[in-house]
């Protein structure tokens, strides 16, 4: 594939029939990188991609998501109404499409082992999405036939994104039959409200709180934000998200974290390995879009992104990493496999190894609530299993 093809594992598109649109700048966007305003617009502006992104995997079959067609429209100001009927939704490669899955099916097993970890004790759990633009995990969440239970979920991202995001959840009958309309809760930490939606049912209270926060402008306690508590173990994740800001603007806001929040796990998604012929052609594609990565010249290597993690406190043993071919290899079972290979041909084998190969899942954990020591999962397709 050409250089204009290759910028990461969701923005590589192009039809069935072959032909390819310019891709997005990052998987899941945080757009925190640079000091202009048009660049932090740009990153804005890969929100949309991966949407669509989703959807494409949600279309052929890959994932079973039935919010995100909710968060795929033409073009302003038609965005709260949901897709509109007879426009065709763009079809990802099979090798994006693949990518889509492999990074979702992974992040969700690390969702539901802190779940299952701190689910006993029947206290909160808060999860905290970074730059979660129209990411629809918290509604997978809460509609889930595991019924889970005390859950505080935090989005915090741009104040426009988080505007479009409170308005939908406002006005789309599927999402306010989820949660309540949002209500702002004032913030002294940022003087900006954030809003609070709540999922009640007769065997479940869960609720999401969106903080319209440039994350440049985080306080120096995180839990300074309207109800994030210090008390409950708490999951921070950033789904290329931390790697639009300078190293030093990224040390801060894991420290912030990990100082105040005692029980907490930490999963980062992001691209690696930029040294090589594959790597400076995926950062030349993002650059001709106007896209940094600027923590990608630091944390180059697997061993790099761990270490990362343990200068930040988290120990040793309660360290991990893999790779995307290394979760499709080692976390998709067999049963699995043949049911995402009969979806559709993927043609481009080698392409994929390559392109998995530079995107990397790193996780820590500390506290004696939390527990994200994932093995294989079983054969029999039953789910994850721990070590």
């Amino acid at each position: 594939m050409s250089a204009p093809s290759i910028p990461n594992l969701l923005s590589l598109r192009g039809s069935r029939g072959g032909s390819r649109d310019r891709g997005r700048g990052g998987p899941h966007r945080g757009g925190f990188s640079g000091p202009s305003a048009s660049h932090d617009t740009t990153i804005q502006g890969t929100d949309t991609d991966a949407a669509v992104s989703r959807l494409s995997a949600v279309e052929v079959g890959y994932l079973s998501d039935p919010f995100a067609s909710y968060f795929v429209t033409p073009s302003p100001p038609s965005f709260y109404s949901g897709p509109s009927p007879g426009l065709p939704v763009p079809r990802r490669l099979p090798i994006i499409n693949r990518g889509t899955y492999t990074r979702t099916t992974a992040i969700d097993i690390l969702v539901d082992h802190f779940l299952s970890s701190t689910a006993p004790s029947g206290q909160p759990r808060q999860i905290v999405s970074l730059g979660a633009g129209t990411d629809t995990r918290c509604f997978r969440l809460f509609t889930s036939s595991q019924r889970h239970q005390n859950i505080r979920y935090h989005e915090i991202d741009f104040p426009v994104i988080i505007t479009k995001k409170a308005t939908l959840i406002g006005t789309v009958p599927a999402l306010k039959s989820i949660l309540t309309a949002p209500t702002t809760l004032p913030s002294e930490a940022t003087n900006t409200p954030s809003y609070h939606s709540t999922h009640t049912t007769p065997n479940t209270e869960n609720s999401l709180t969106l903080h319209p926060l440039d994350l440049r402008l985080l306080p120096s306690s995180p839990t300074a934000l309207p109800r994030l508590s210090p008390e409950y173990p708490t999951l921070l994740i950033s789904e290329c998200c931390l790697c639009y800001l300078p190293p030093s603007n990224v040390s801060d806001i894991i420290s912030a974290f990990t100082t105040h929040l005692p029980s907490l796990g930490l999963v980062i998604y992001e691209p690696i390995l930029p040294g090589d012929a594959f790597g400076r052609m995926m950062i030349s594609n993002l650059s001709a879009r106007g896209v940094a990565m600027p923590t990608l010249s630091v944390y180059q290597t697997q061993q790099d992104q761990e270490n990362r993690l343990r200068g930040a406190g988290f120990v040793e043993g309660e360290v991990r990493s893999k790779t995307i071919d290394q979760i499709w290899d080692g976390w998709v079972s067999a049963r699995e496999k043949e049911r995402v290979d009969g979806l559709e041909r993927l043609d481009e084998v080698e392409e994929w190894k390559l392109l998995a190969g530079h995107y990397i899942v790193v996780w820590g954990w500390k506290g004696t609530e939390i527990s994200l020591n994932v093995a294989t999962p079983r054969d029999d397709d039953e789910g994850d299993d721990t070590e």
